[in-house]
């Protein structure tokens, strides 16, 4: 006597042929269209494209733009005619002539860029390592504690807003020109996009996910390594992409300083002191391949992490 009330209540009973179910998705994902109450699908309803091509047109795309931006400087170049302003099919084969024509052995370096390229390179890299390994390190243990990141949050704000290339003559006076004041200079310039991010993103941990550890009783070392660092991660990353470019700003910047006598700073340098505008250009086309070269590789590296499941979030830089 009660199978109506029942049904009413609790919905209709499971297995009813009348009831209408939710259609599986056609392409065998877990997402199914939208559905009216007769059961029907919503007319006019198309799930967007999950091409595997769509990757592939992309790169299709960036690329397409990137050629057409080259096709508008090579034809501006090549009309304008001026010394100052070549065509970019000039500056690419002075950047071979200089760095990418060496034998096979050396992976077609040449001497310049063994000796100059190569050692920028060690350097940019010993002071973002630097700055990384510090900033994570003392991100996490401020931003632990709220009584910490209160107090030191006025410094960190203040060190952060000191332009990077107004430290070098400080470090300059402290430690004599040469390659430890370079890497000196962008590791202390560097690390505090990293070290604020890093806190920041310690302390904004999920409150609800810190009473759970609480009541599994994590130790110390596992709370950090499971719940504090993949939470932090994307503020993390955003925070070495930020100081990614600092370190190749202040690489540079360094070694225009007088006593440099290698690098892609003192290549500059050189090169227009004897108004070699060519070799100029063909710097400054190296330095934009490298920054983008390193991003990327930074980018890939924390979509494999996040692909892993460590730390899931959408960064900004």
């Amino acid at each position: 006597m009660n199978d109506g009330r029942d049904a009413d209540a609790g919905g209709p009973p499971a297995g009813d042929a009348t009831y209408p179910q939710a259609p599986e998705a056609p392409d065998g994902t877990d997402e199914a269209p939208p559905t009216l109450p007769d059961g029907s699908t919503v007319p006019g309803f198309r799930r967007p494209a999950t091409s595997a091509a769509t990757p592939a047109r992309h790169l299709l795309l960036r690329l397409l733009v990137l050629f057409l931006a080259l096709a508008v400087w090579q034809a501006a170049a090549q009309a304008h005619g001026s010394v100052y302003f070549p065509p970019p099919g000039r500056i690419a084969h002075r950047a071979y002539e200089l760095w990418f024509s060496g034998p096979v052995r050396r992976a077609f370096l040449t001497e310049a860029a063994v000796g100059d390229v190569l050692p920028s390179i060690g350097r940019m890299a010993a002071g973002f390592g630097i700055a990384a390994v510090a900033g994570i390190g003392v991100g996490v243990a401020v931003g632990r504690s709220r009584w910490v990141y209160a107090l030191c949050n006025p410094v960190l704000q203040f060190a952060r807003a000191v332009p990077p290339p107004a430290l070098v003559p400080v470090f300059v006076v402290v430690l004599d020109f040469g390659t430890p004041m370079q890497i000196a200079s962008i590791a202390f310039s560097a690390v505090w996009p990293v070290l604020v991010n890093t806190a920041e993103g310690v302390r904004n941990t999920d409150p609800l996910r810190l009473d759970v550890a609480a009541v599994v009783r994590l130790n110390p070392l596992e709370r950090l390594l499971f719940l504090l660092l993949p939470s932090a991660l994307p503020r993390i990353f955003a925070g070495l992409r930020l100081s990614l470019s600092l370190s190749l700003i202040l690489m540079v910047f360094s070694e225009l300083l007088p006593g440099t006598a290698n690098g892609i700073g003192y290549t500059l340098t050189d090169a227009q002191s004897r108004s070699d505008l060519l070799t100029v250009w063909a710097a400054l086309l190296l330095l934009g391949v490298l920054g983008y070269v390193l991003n990327t590789a930074l980018l890939a590296v924390e979509r494999r992490i996040a692909g892993q499941g460590i730390g899931r979030g959408r960064s900004t830089a």
